[in-house]
């Protein structure tokens, strides 16, 4: 029975259509993971270019998701609602690069479209993180976060398999000459594309938003329930000057050490060009976040607050206790993942199928087969979805995903492991288990513990432990295994595996605020 005042809950049918978009939303993540180093490799891009060409991706996440964030929480049109517009433009924009992308002539051209494409990903995402916490009560959310990441994990299934399918299935060619995509991967995108709009577009046609009259009122009864927010004080114009030099001068000291690490006629323990190319970007990275603070600095002397930019940097350094605990978390799973993402084709085509030559059919049957994998994985990933979505009001959310990501850990050691192509499947099982986690616990906790009136924003500013360990990865993973592992790709699993660990462990130190809540009051919004 729901308690006066508080946020009713939702039938099954319901949780699916809110959750629904996000099929589609991840069929056009997993095309874009799952193939775009196959495609910069195909238009010429070397191994050790990849990483910095996928920096268009976090950078992108980064910007952009804080920025929809506040804009969502500030829109609502009695026709349209809150998330739902952001839903739909992004759809379109997203749609839109999918078809051109696999038709890029040039290197350029497509690492342009990947940057097209990624914003457009993450204008419908983000607002969809923060749908499920306006439209779920408290004690729906892990249901609601698990639906998600079922329709992730179903949706990855289907972008995974479709190049194999083509091939295998429908007879397209999987070869092309030298410079050009393959067929496969050309009809993957444009059905993807189309499969993307048609799911965004359900969930836009077939659910409603609360008024920010019936959330204030929501919230003011959630409020009654203690929760572990813990966000500290705001900080001052000297809090933020300080800190952006010390970022600003970390950056400068970076940068100082490329320089002096490449000069001659001293070994060159940076290893090629590109790779210090990628450190000199994570400098610029590195003193960017200070310059962020030195502005905030000047605007809140000047006491110039209002602005979103204002708003950004203020929520991101008086985040909620429970918030900068799974930062920590969030920053080890998605480093991992990432590793995955970048590397997974070139280490798997090297090192179980013996190729490099991105032109030939053994490399492209080696990346299908992989592609495949990550369906395996990633159907796995759905099936454990199910599963937290039965044992969601009956677990330790913390503890659950600390053992989920142990067991990816081991399926990314696992990679190295297995010799045989055809063995691959048994690391899935691992890091699908983990995946599935990773996008459903951390979101399930986060919004028990932060304000209604700014899921949206927090929900951006949490983006940015998805994406800096992206940009890491992107600036750092080149540099190790260049300088630890003589360039070969397939080490990054091991990088991957120990990540993971840490994540894992971090888990530990979290408080889930929803969790800290008494029986009784729990029993009372039931």
């Amino acid at each position: 029975m729901t308690q006066a005042g508080h946020k009713p809950a939702l039938n099954a049918a319901q949780i699916w259509n809110v959750s629904f978009g996000f099929l589609g939303i991840q069929i056009g993540f997993e095309l874009q993971n799952g193939n775009v180093s196959r495609i910069f490799q195909t238009l010429g891009a070397d191994v050790g270019e990849l990483a910095i060409l996928w920096i268009a991706a976090p950078m992108t996440g980064l910007i952009v998701q804080p920025i929809i964030g506040h804009l969502s929480d500030k829109t609502w049109s009695e026709r349209f609602g809150r998330r739902r517009p952001f839903f739909l433009i992004g759809a379109l924009l997203a749609s839109l690069a999918l078809f051109v992308l696999p038709n890029a002539s040039a290197l350029w051209i497509a690492a342009g479209m990947l940057w097209v494409m990624d914003a457009s990903l993450n204008i419908t995402m983000e607002p969809f993180r923060a749908f499920v916490g306006d439209n779920l009560p408290d004690r729906q959310r892990t249901m609601g976060y698990a639906m998600q990441s079922f329709f992730i994990g179903a949706g990855a299934v289907i972008a995974g398999a479709l190049p194999w399918v083509m091939t295998n299935w429908l007879g397209l060619g999987n070869t092309a000459p030298e410079g050009m995509i393959p067929q496969t991967v050309q009809w993957s995108f444009y059905l993807g594309g189309a499969a993307l709009l048609a799911a965004v577009a359900w969930t836009v046609f077939t659910t409603r938003e609360y008024s920010p009259a019936e959330l204030a009122r929501f919230e003011a009864a959630r409020a009654e329930a203690p929760r572990n927010t813990g966000r500290g004080a705001p900080r001052s114009a000297a809090q933020f000057t300080r800190g952006g030099v010390l970022w600003v001068i970390a950056g400068l000291a970076i940068a100082a050490f490329v320089a002096f690490a490449r000069s001659e006629p001293r070994p060159a323990v940076l290893g090629t060009v590109e790779i210090a190319k990628d450190i000199y970007v994570l400098a610029a990275l590195v003193a960017g976040f200070g310059v962020v603070q030195l502005l905030a600095g000047s605007l809140r002397k000047q006491g110039r607050e209002e602005s979103g930019f204002m708003e950004v940097v203020t929520d991101l350094f008086a985040m909620p206790k429970t918030m900068r605990q799974l930062a920590v978390v969030q920053f080890f799973s998605w480093f991992g993942m990432f590793g995955l993402w970048i590397f997974g084709t070139p280490g798997v085509t090297e090192y179980h199928f013996g190729v490099t030559d991105t032109v030939s059919a053994a490399y492209q049957d080696g990346a299908d087969w992989w592609s495949l994998m990550g369906s395996v994985r990633n159907g796995l990933a759905a099936a454990a979805a199910l599963g937290f979505v039965l044992i969601a009001a009956r677990i330790d959310r913390c503890r659950l995903h600390g053992v989920n990501l142990l067991m990816g850990a081991a399926g990314f050691a696992a990679v190295l492991m297995v010799r045989d192509p055809a063995l691959l499947w048994i690391p899935q099982i691992g890091i699908g288990i983990a995946w599935a986690s990773i996008v459903s616990m951390p979101y399930a906790i986060l919004a028990g513990c932060v304000p209604q009136e700014k899921m949206g924003i927090y929900m951006g500013v949490f983006n940015i432990f998805i994406v800096v360990p992206q940009l890491l990865a992107s600036t750092l993973l080149g540099f190790l295994l260049t300088n630890l592992f003589g360039g070969h790709p397939i080490w990054a699993m091991a990088i991957s595996a120990t990540s993971m660990v840490l994540a894992a462990l971090a888990t530990f130190f979290v408080t889930d605020g929803e969790g800290a809540r008494t029986p009784q009051l729990k029993a009372e919004q039931a």
